[in-house]
């Protein structure tokens, strides 16, 4: 039956699988195979390739393959390097649509050679390539600006982010040759702000060779506004009136934000910001530590077609300004992780007062909020959108197994799911059994998350062998999961549990002190498709029996630790 399908419906089918999925699904037939191809083709998987000689034999079969989208790592200037970049050029380079060579150090020439070689690039990534732009000339000849910027002609993205030397010049010289662009980041940039009138200076002989100033981006932000949706300035600096002045750009419509990490933003400049760009949907305030409040409600009531809201480590953050992001009514992302204050009533409060369906939340971070009561989190469970598919409460210390039994019980279409170091969960928790709850939401629920892609349990002291069997029953889709420093589990528990994840592909035992090498043979017997395992201090596990365990699957990398004479030994194979 299967086989009988067009080859265009296959592919569409598996299109709905994760990737773990479409890869064994690629095993069924040749059809199958090439079906899984397509399919990862449209989905824009990135493909990782080191840059050395080794690579060759890959890079060849990926351009037979037709891939669109990779990354390099570890280029440099070196002949490896060079003879890399031509394989890639030859093989990959006529349907490239994204590369990355991010924190790579190529030689001006190389990089030239290798952009006129991928005429249909959509995303070029430089992030961290300082080697670029050390010298200030990267492409100050005319005639090769004409080259590259035909073959940049379609560029989408381009990311700038951490590069130290980047400068007026040399960013106009790059940007001048993507005409199309609609998304640019420049993280981490040394950005120069010299505040007066003279922002926004059209005259050529203002772009500096030394500094990137603010004052060159916001000419370009205005020559560039009818097109430009997406700016990455986090870490920057911005203050506040350089965000006001940003905001009020002629024609410059923003769709997405991020100013993660800068410090010196005011209140009353993100409530500006939200009355001039209306219509952003994501936004990242993370790190802009004196926002307050005022700045979330302003946000909340501002921006209603927000879907990505991103507030970590707003320390000055309360439950107050929670109070009307229930309003948000497209709203897909939130990351609370590390706001102390938040307490999460008024958050509840606001996701179950909303007329009609909650906002459709397919992700929520409250992770290291220590101020999170169960209470507030069994009123805020029932209330989260049935999309929800991550979930990260990561060392909110205070909640109880009462809070893992309304998420076994509510949200068991979850992919992701972290309890690093929610240390009062224990093995009633996830079996449903033993001590008794005040209140109970309905009857225990032993965990059971049949979709479950990622799991964190590390730091959990009273976690043991029973429960580890239980998750491995209840989740036996897992690909990624965390155990470290569950100083009660032992071999006899992983000899049960290992065969209910066939999928596991990284696993994190590190500081399990009871582990020894059976645990690492009952895992290489079961999960076939692991490929990282971290068995650092565990005492049990000798660096011999990690080389054994090496030998028998290679393509796992081991990580094993120990103190040896006073110092931390650690060791990657």
């Amino acid at each position: 039956m299967a086989e009988s399908l067009p080859l265009e419906m296959v592919t569409y089918i598996l299109s709905f699988l994760p990737l773990s999925d479409q890869k064994e699904a690629s095993l069924v037939s040749r059809a199958w195979y090439c079906a899984a191809q397509n399919a990862l083709r449209e989905a824009s998987v990135q493909y990782n390739i080191p840059v050395s000689s080794a690579s060759l034999p890959v890079i060849k079969s990926l351009g037979l393959r037709g891939v669109t989208c990779i990354s390099l790592t570890n280029l440099d200037g070196s002949p490896a390097s060079l003879q890399v970049l031509r394989s890639v050029t030859h093989h990959l380079g006529p349907h490239l649509q994204s590369l990355c060579l991010g924190g790579g150090s190529p030689t001006e020439a190389s990089f030239v050679a290798l952009i006129l070689g991928c005429p249909a690039l959509r995303i070029l990534d430089l992030s961290g390539c300082n080697s670029l732009f050390t010298s200030g000339m990267l492409l100050a000849q005319p005639e090769m600006a004409q080259q590259v910027q035909q073959a940049l002609s379609g560029l989408r993205e381009l990311n700038l982010a951490s590069l130290r030397d980047l400068a007026d010049l040399s960013f106009n010289r790059l940007s001048s040759c993507a005409p199309c662009l609609e998304r640019l980041s420049l993280a981490y940039c040394h950005l120069t702000f010299q505040l007066g009138p003279a922002w926004g200076s059209t005259d050529p002989q203002d772009s500096s060779p030394s500094q990137l100033s603010f004052r060159n981006l916001l000419q370009f932000l205005k020559e560039r506004a009818g097109r430009l949706h997406t700016l990455d300035l986090s870490g920057t600096g911005l203050p506040p009136e350089a965000l006001r002045a940003l905001g009020q750009v002629a024609g410059l419509q923003l769709q997405e934000l991020s100013l993660h990490s800068c410090r010196d933003l005011s209140t009353e400049a993100v409530a500006a910001l939200c009355h001039q760009q209306p219509g952003l949907t994501s936004l990242d305030l993370s790190g802009c530590s004196e926002l307050a409040d005022g700045a979330v409600l302003a946000v909340s009531r501002g921006l209603r077609h927000l879907r990505h809201l991103r507030l970590r480590k707003l320390q000055r953050l309360t439950d107050a300004g929670c109070s009307a992001l229930g309003g948000l009514r497209e709203l897909q992302c939130l990351d609370m992780a590390e706001c102390c204050l938040v307490r999460g009533r008024e958050l509840a409060q606001s996701l179950g007062s909303v007329c009609g369906p909650p906002p459709p939340l397919a992700s929520l971070s409250l992770a290291y909020c220590s101020s999170l009561k169960d209470a507030s989190v069994l009123s805020l469970i029932p209330a989260l959108s049935p999309r929800l598919r991550v979930l990260d409460l990561s060392s909110c210390v205070a909640l109880t197994n009462q809070t893992l039994q309304a998420i076994c019980t509510y949200l068991t279409h979850l992919s992701v799911l972290r309890l690093a170091w929610c240390r009062e969960l224990g093995d009633w928790g996830l079996l449903g059994l033993g001590e008794p709850i005040k209140a109970p939401l309905q009857e225990p629920q032993v965990l059971r998350f049949p979709q479950l892609r990622q799991l964190s349990l590390s730091l959990l002291p009273a976690l043991t062998d029973k429960a580890l069997v239980a998750v491995a029953k209840g989740c036996p889709s897992l690909e990624r999961l965390a155990l470290s420093h569950c100083s009660l589990l032992s071999d006899h528990g992983w000899a049960q549990a290992a065969s209910f994840w066939p999928r596991l592909q990284h696993l994190n035992l590190s500081s399990c002190s009871q582990l020894t090498e059976q645990t690492l043979d009952s895992i290489g017997q079961a999960c076939r498709q692991l490929r990282m395992v971290d068995v650092a201090m565990c005492p049990g596990i000798s660096i011999a029996s990690v080389r054994r365990f090496q030998a028998r699957l290679p393509e796992v990398t081991c990580i094993q630790s120990r103190f040896v004479g006073g110092a931390d030994l650690t060791l990657t194979l």
